[in-house]
């Protein structure tokens, strides 16, 4: 009965793919049974000569059998080829060769760990395109048409109609934010951004900036510095030094800079913080009714302070070096230096 030469036959093909151990063996069992002439093609053309009624079931053994034989083979000549192809590539007489790990860059490192100490205190992370509208970047923001950021000296324009921008700075963002979330907002926008400037051991014309928004009812500077202050000792160690410092900036009023002492002289006074003692690290301030306005929150009933910090910069503070430029030049004892 065929149900029984269905059974014997895999059976006799279970015996024979266990002994094939090469490549040779391999196509002599293919040509055995599955070829068009071979054994499993000669129990599939009985097929037509088996009652009627028997058909469904000795169909469906002869596929179930056949499915299974050429999974086995696929899967055995896979192995096999891969054996062969290794054993063939490799000199075992051959030295070992030392297996080197990439490492994060440390500005990213330094930025993935400013997002999670604001991410413990409660901030989300946002982000928006590098490419912006005059409206984003500059309108929204309070800078009034005159503005030097505007100028092309400072920022790189596209060569579009519509005055495209490579944003200046992430506080663009922050429109947005605040265009399409709901109150209270607590968030801070890192990204990497654009200005026309001079290279020099303190600046770049494309650096990382990470900005935070905070805005409810009743926001307070104290609430801002106490933030600011929190995260600095956490960035920086409990025992470092911080001052506010008055400032301006067209989004926020009051403004305000936050400096740490200096890490290579030590407070002195040296090149790096020009002879001051405090490296700058962060602009902050209340968020200015203006960019409230612009960004659809009333600011007679909602109050709000942002912050922006240059990741570069907080790098350079991490690492102990004295030239940003050194970041980007793909020295390796640099890049493993976090």
């Amino acid at each position: 009965m065929i149900l029984d030469d269905i059974k014997q036959l895999n059976e006799t093909i279970a015996k024979r793919i266990g002994e094939v151990n090469d490549l040779q063996k391999l196509e002599e069992f293919r040509l055995e049974f599955l070829v068009k002439k071979g054994k499993m093609q000669q129990l599939v053309d009985r097929l037509k000569d088996v009652e009627k009624e028997l058909k469904p079931v000795v169909g469906k053994e002869l596929n179930i059998l056949k499915s299974k034989v050429e999974k086995q083979f696929n899967e055995l000549r896979e192995n096999l080829q891969n054996k062969a192809e290794s054993s063939s590539n490799i000199d075992l007489t051959l030295p070992g060769r030392r297996s080197f790990k990439g490492a994060v860059h440390p500005v990213m490192q330094t930025l993935n760990k400013m997002v999670e100490i604001f991410a413990d205190m409660g901030f989300s992370v946002a982000e928006g395109p590098d490419i912006e509208d005059g409206f984003h970047n500059f309108d929204s923001l309070n800078f009034p048409p005159d503005h030097p950021a505007r100028d092309m000296q400072d920022t790189f324009f596209m060569k579009s109609p519509d005055e495209l921008v490579l944003r200046t700075h992430t506080s663009p963002v922050q429109i947005r934010v605040m265009q399409n979330s709901e109150l209270p907002i607590r968030a801070i926008m890192p990204g990497r951004v654009y200005r026309n400037e001079a290279i020099s051991a303190r600046a770049l014309a494309e650096f990382y900036q990470i900005e935070g928004l905070y805005v409810d009812k009743n926001v307070t500077l104290a609430e801002l510095k106490s933030t600011l202050i929190t995260f600095a000792k956490r960035m920086y160690g409990e025992n470092s030094a911080f001052r506010f410092r008055p400032s301006f900036f067209p989004f926020t009023e009051p403004s305000a800079e936050l400096d740490i002492s200096c890490y290579i002289c030590g407070g002195k006074g040296c090149r790096i913080c020009k002879h001051t003692g405090w490296l700058e690290i962060a602009g902050c301030g209340m968020v200015h009714p203006n960019v409230l306005r612009s960004g659809g929150i009333d600011p007679d009933i909602y109050s709000g302070y942002a912050f922006g910090f240059g990741i570069d910069r907080v790098t350079l503070l991490r690492t102990g070096l004295d030239d940003i430029r050194l970041l980007y030049e793909n020295d390796v004892r640099i890049l493993k230096q976090l």
